[in-house]
């Protein structure tokens, strides 16, 4: 599949690349997806939570009232969960929620994502570009001239940028990344996806295998 290249200005280059159909171009493994997101989302979560049971509540031990003639029910003590101040029934607990996928799977599910985004024309690839300091406006500045001002989008750079990073991170909607950061989540969870030139290899290089 041909692909113009554009410049940071938004305008054809005059040059085109050829978007590998083995990774752009094959039929959706929805069930692919579904894991590799279930994964994603899973790993975002810390698993610290925590709530006291009765035997891990600071208290006195003693019987706090007789055990008959009170016209109430037995009590034997103040950490009891019925009272307010006790343990907690059956409260939450450190809890590991990572999950196991297979690397092809996972290659499967990226390919999967990459296709769909291709299907609906929501991939662009751009030039090469750098900046000589960090500087939001300039980064903004490219968002406008393609037209992704007011869309979530993806930037999918070859090898890390320091200055291109800084300068998009103030920005709610876009988010940088290289090629070896690519998430089958992150590719679904934005409306356009940029590709930089020198990303292509590694990318088609990575998913290919």
């Amino acid at each position: 599949m041909k692909v113009a290249v554009l410049d940071i200005k938004g305008k054809e280059t005059g040059r085109k690349v050829d978007l590998s159909d083995a990774v752009f171009g094959i039929e959706p493994n929805n069930h692919a997806v579904y894991l590799d997101v279930k994964q994603y989302l899973a790993h975002q979560r810390q698993g610290t939570h925590k709530s006291k049971e009765r035997g891990e509540i600071a208290g006195s031990t003693r019987k706090i009232k007789k055990q008959k003639g009170t016209g109430t029910a037995r009590a034997g003590s103040i950490k009891s969960p019925i009272f307010r101040g006790g343990g907690r029934i059956f409260g939450p607990r450190p809890k590991d929620y990572t999950q196991k996928l297979n690397k092809n799977v996972k290659r499967l599910a990226r390919k999967s994502a990459l296709s769909i985004k291709s299907k609906e024309k929501a991939i662009m690839v751009l030039e090469n570009f750098d900046f000589e300091t960090p500087k939001t406006k300039d980064f903004v500045g490219i968002l406008k001239s393609l037209g992704l001002e007011n869309k979530k989008s993806l930037f999918v750079l070859g090898d890390s940028n320091n200055s291109v990073y800084l300068s998009s991170r103030n920005l709610e909607r876009s988010e940088v990344i290289t090629s070896s950061e690519i998430s089958t989540y992150k590719i679904l969870n934005a409306n356009n996806i940029v590709l930089l030139e020198g990303a292509l290899e590694a990318l088609e290089t990575n998913l290919i295998k």
